[in-house]
């Protein structure tokens, strides 16, 4: 056996061991912080009654949903690197949904805020826990909807004979039509800048709002300070539509360190995105703060109520 061939193949085995396990660490540590969250917002009914809580444990069940399938697919690249293509239609077709579902969380979170301080009276009447649930199943319909017309369309177009095949599990080797291409890329630019307006309409008239009346004040900046983080998680979803093309130019620019690039903009725009939620709202929120820690030390509700007074 050449010497050469065996370093460079325990090299290689050493990169694809560190990756792995890198990503699957992550994804660990930060799907036990979001069950940690689940956990607390089940077990204090308090929070079921506010529409804004609800919002949130949606977004927190949602990247636990997008970081699993994520972390299997990275996987299933190492260890099974050609699948069935029928097993992978169904992982990318929920990974699609729940991964476009974020930003439109985010927008229905922000339009909340919008309308507590903007529209104090009107909040009761408007964000009832009735219309929050009706928002978030349009929120999974709309993100779906792309997913199943994409099925369709290799459905029809191709025999079925394909989807006993198996392949390499990414969505440009499954949904590799010119219209799943072009459909892709006008729904995803479409409605990216429909929550971009409406981030930056909701953030002004916040903004304004504040400056026009002097009454709770504190609370306009803390709605401001939250639709901008809102703004940050929604820059890197924003951004990892254009993966592939930050990869593709930076692998021109080092080809050597190609499976590194792909790597780190995996984790950049794939896996820690997925800890600013629990990070901006689980820290932030004082009232969830304190049941959280409740929950932490094993402490019943009337100990976390006793500690506010």
């Amino acid at each position: 056996m050449n010497t050469s061939e065996f370093i460079n193949r325990q090299e290689f085995f050493e990169e694809t061991f560190f990756k792995n396990f890198i990503v699957v660490l992550f994804g660990i540590i930060i799907n036990c912080i979001n069950s940690l969250l689940v956990y607390t917002f089940f077990k204090n009914p308090v929070f079921a009654q506010e529409p804004r809580y609800i919002l949130y444990m949606q977004l927190i069940i949602n990247d636990m949903i997008t970081l699993s399938v994520s972390v299997i697919l990275f996987l299933f690249v190492y260890l099974l690197p050609n699948i069935n293509v029928a097993i992978c239609c169904i992982f990318i077709f929920i990974g699609g949904s729940v991964y476009k579902n974020t930003p439109l969380n985010l927008a229905g979170m922000a339009i909340e805020r919008f309308v507590a301080v903007c529209y104090p009276l009107h909040h009761a009447r408007i964000c009832t826990i009735r219309n929050t649930k009706f928002l978030i199943s349009i929120i999974w319909l709309v993100g779906a909807m792309p997913g199943v017309v994409d099925l369709l369309v290799v459905l029809i177009l191709r025999p079925l004979s394909f989807f006993t095949s198996s392949r390499k599990c990414y969505n440009q080797n499954v949904f590799d039509f010119e219209y799943n291409i072009i459909s892709h890329a006008v729904f995803n630019i479409g409605y990216m800048c429909l929550v971009w307006v409406l981030l930056f309409y909701t953030y002004f008239k916040v903004l304004f709002s504040a400056k026009a009346a002097a009454s709770e004040p504190a609370q306009a900046q803390k709605a401001r300070r939250t639709i901008l983080l809102h703004g940050v998680q929604l820059l890197l979803c924003t951004l990892s539509l254009f993966t592939a093309v930050l990869d593709g130019a930076l692998t021109s620019l080092f080809p050597y360190y190609k499976s590194i690039i792909y790597f780190c903009t995996f984790l950049l725009t794939s896996i820690l995105p997925r800890l600013l939620s629990p990070l901006i709202y689980g820290m932030r929120d004082q009232k969830f703060k304190k049941y959280m820690k409740s929950s932490l030390t094993c402490g019943s509700v009337k100990r976390a109520i006793g500690l506010s007074d």
